[in-house]
């Protein structure tokens, strides 16, 4: 089966024109309708205008609708991946823990903690070539979110869409996100398999440091991104957007929460890795380049698809045609019209 990829899905927004023009001209007809029974007799009227065709206004306006849509779909520029190859990759299975407790709800770090680790994950995807990757997410227990794949869209997709509402327990098991993703890594021969942890390393449950040498021993290195401040700040709560309160402990005292650089850097140190500073986007990005490019590749056999052929000539082609015939139709009534008398225009004898 070809594989379709959307060039530029942006002009799929192009389409909410549609039920705007249905609904002007419904109200134009209404409108319409309402003034002349006000100020002309509907015989009268029948007289005066003898061939005016409700069907054929109907008619343009489909036609104009259908033009916009293929109109839309030509500047969307479908693709058609028409051949199937098994290529070779090399890379490294990589696996992003990403804590989504209320913690991360905290905006000591711009937009907030969780925010900011969802786009240095992103940054650090977008600058990967030939790796797999995994997402696995994690607040009072983990849960995968997106299995060990090459396609780096999809993972991204399914990123953009991680809150702090995903776990229902809060705390930050940190020892259950590590036992989890020493299932993730498929390929026993895959020398270097690496796990990043992104948190802001409160509330951690568990001996943590005991999984991370277990996992140390099965050839998981771990690396640790810490993502907050040691001054640290208040946990909002918001809803749709506008801040309810601040969360506030058993005696309902403002909670403060911190970065805990310690537990993260004791993660790393045990597990072969490194911790790693996450407030400079680029200095992420670039150390994390640097740690993956100092490691043996694995390679592997991906399947995907290629010689994509552009598709938006033939929408384009359509748009075109509608918008000529809509030029030709007349909103008057013509003799085949007549004939077929759609709205029962003619009167009975």
């Amino acid at each position: 089966m070809d594989q379709i990829v959307l060039d530029q899905p942006i002009y799929f927004y192009i389409l909410f024109a549609i039920p705007v023009i249905v609904v002007v001209f419904l109200l134009l007809l209404v409108w319409k309708r309402t003034v002349q029974k006000r100020f002309v007799d509907k015989e009268l009227l029948k007289k005066l205008s003898p061939n005016r065709s409700l069907f054929k206004s109907v008619l343009k306006v489909l036609v104009l609708c259908l033009a916009i849509a293929c109109l839309s779909f030509a500047l969307v520029n479908p693709k058609i991946g028409t051949k199937l190859e098994t290529v070779k990759r090399e890379g490294v299975d990589i696996v992003f823990a990403l804590d989504v407790s209320k913690s991360m709800l905290a905006e000591d770090i711009a937009p907030n903690r969780l925010e900011k680790s969802k786009q240095l994950i992103t940054q650090i995807i977008n600058g990967l070539a030939g790796d797999r990757i995994g997402i696995i997410g994690y607040a009072g227990s983990a849960f995968p979110q997106v299995p060990i794949t090459s396609d780096f869209s999809s993972a991204k997709l399914f990123l953009s869409g991680m809150n702090t509402d995903m776990v229902s327990s809060q705390g930050t098991a940190i020892t259950q996100a590590i036992e989890m993703a020493q299932t993730f890594y498929d390929d026993e021969d895959q020398t270097n398999r690496v796990l990043f942890i992104i948190s802001d390393g409160e509330d951690h449950e568990g001996n943590v440091s005991v999984i991370a040498e277990e996992a140390a021993e099965k050839g998981i290195r771990i690396f640790t991104i810490g993502v907050g401040t040691l001054e640290g700040g208040p946990i909002p709560i918001k809803e749709n957007g506008v801040l309810q309160y601040y969360k506030r402990d058993q005696n309902n005292e403002q909670v403060i929460t911190r970065l805990s650089e310690e537990t993260l850097k004791e993660i790393a140190k045990t597990a072969n890795g490194e911790y790693i500073d996450g407030s400079n986007t680029k200095v992420v990005v670039d150390q994390v380049k640097a740690i993956l490019n100092g490691m043996d590749k694995k390679e592997f056999e991906a399947k995907q698809f290629t010689n994509f052929k552009d598709q938006f000539q033939w929408f384009l082609a359509g748009a075109l045609f509608l918008l000529v015939l809509d030029v030709f139709l007349l909103e008057r009534q013509t003799a085949w019209l007549k004939k077929l008398n759609l709205f029962n225009e003619k009167e009975k004898q």
